[in-house]
């Protein structure tokens, strides 16, 4: 990938790493689905009024309103509605790390998928390497959660898978013309009319106190930086990098959330903290493939051979 392209998987890493912390505390005040319903309503809302003051409202056809519909279901209403129960019983942690099993579900649906996104042994142990550091980087303490509570830990990988088929599919968007903001705005929209009966019907949300300002804040955080802004920033690696690629930003968002924590909360940060980032950093430079380029230039330039791959 483009150095560019880094610099807006990082910044998505900030923006998704804050995520799970969002939803922790918002799930205070908020049901799962009631949770979903206004951070998908809020996002398509502040999406549409941009693009009707911009005037950038796309044109409708039926090839472009069934592509936006399906990622609505597997790019939000299904995944955020699992994420969003299965830390009713997760920390958020945990939950980062099994959200960090979305690249290797990417691969298997790329390879089978696509044409031009398959299997190479550099990009599975990169990915290997990359999932181990974030286990190390989360702690021992987390692992022993596995195993209790199962059915969230099962919620939390169908996200991931979900994640992984919309980031194949999602790729038709750039090839319909559709932009970023069309694409998110028409996603949000039919997600939020697939899961607003849902929370009707299963939260009543009528039924339960009202939520404190600090829940209101994390939907709100939810619904501008992790929703819009989020949102728009993937659409644009996506097209560029490949769904394989874009995905990578789940092994960097831990990071980002430790890094957050100690420049805003003054919490310390570890050395097993710092060897999980060593673990994911080596895995991104491998799955970037021009180290493992380099190197091997290097060495058929001292054995005076042929570059690897020549």
């Amino acid at each position: 990938m483009a150095p560019a392209d880094w610099l807006w998987i990082a910044l998505l890493s900030v923006i998704w790493g804050g995520s799970f912390i969002f939803i922790e505390l918002a799930l205070a005040g908020f049901h799962p689905f009631t949770l979903v319903a206004i951070r998908l309503g809020l996002g398509a809302a502040l999406l549409i009024i941009w693009l009707g003051m911009s005037g950038r409202f796309p044109r409708l056809t039926r090839e472009r309103i069934i592509v936006v519909a399906v990622l609505g279901l597997l790019n939000n209403a299904i995944p955020f509605s699992l994420i969003a129960w299965g830390q009713t019983g997760l920390g958020a942690g945990l939950a980062s790390i099994f959200n960090a099993t979305t690249p290797l579900f990417t691969i298997l649906v790329a390879h089978l998928w696509s044409t031009d996104d398959k299997i190479t042994a550099s990009r599975l142990i990169a990915l290997l390497t990359g999932l181990g550091g974030v286990i190390v980087l989360m702690g021992g303490e987390r692992l022993s959660e596995l195993g209790s509570g199962i059915a969230p830990q099962l919620a939390m990988l169908g996200a991931a898978l979900s994640y992984a088929i919309a980031g194949v599919y999602g790729r038709r968007v750039a090839r319909l013309g559709l932009d970023p903001a069309a694409a998110s705005a028409g996603q949000f929209s039919i997600a939020f009319l697939m899961i607003a009966p849902v929370a009707l019907l299963i939260d009543q949300p009528w039924t339960l106190p009202a939520p404190d300002a600090a829940a209101w804040a994390s939907v709100l955080a939810l619904a501008v930086l992790s929703t819009v802004f989020g949102y728009l920033i993937y659409f644009k690696v996506l097209a560029r990098s490949g769904a394989t690629n874009t995905m990578l930003v789940t092994f960097l968002s831990p990071v980002s959330a430790i890094l957050l924590a100690v420049t805003f909360l003054g919490e310390r940060m570890t050395l097993t903290q710092l060897g999980g980032m060593a673990l994911i950093f080596i895995g991104l430079a491998v799955a970037d493939g021009r180290i493992i380029g380099w190197l091997g230039g290097w060495l058929a330039a001292k054995r005076g051979g042929p570059k690897l791959g020549a």
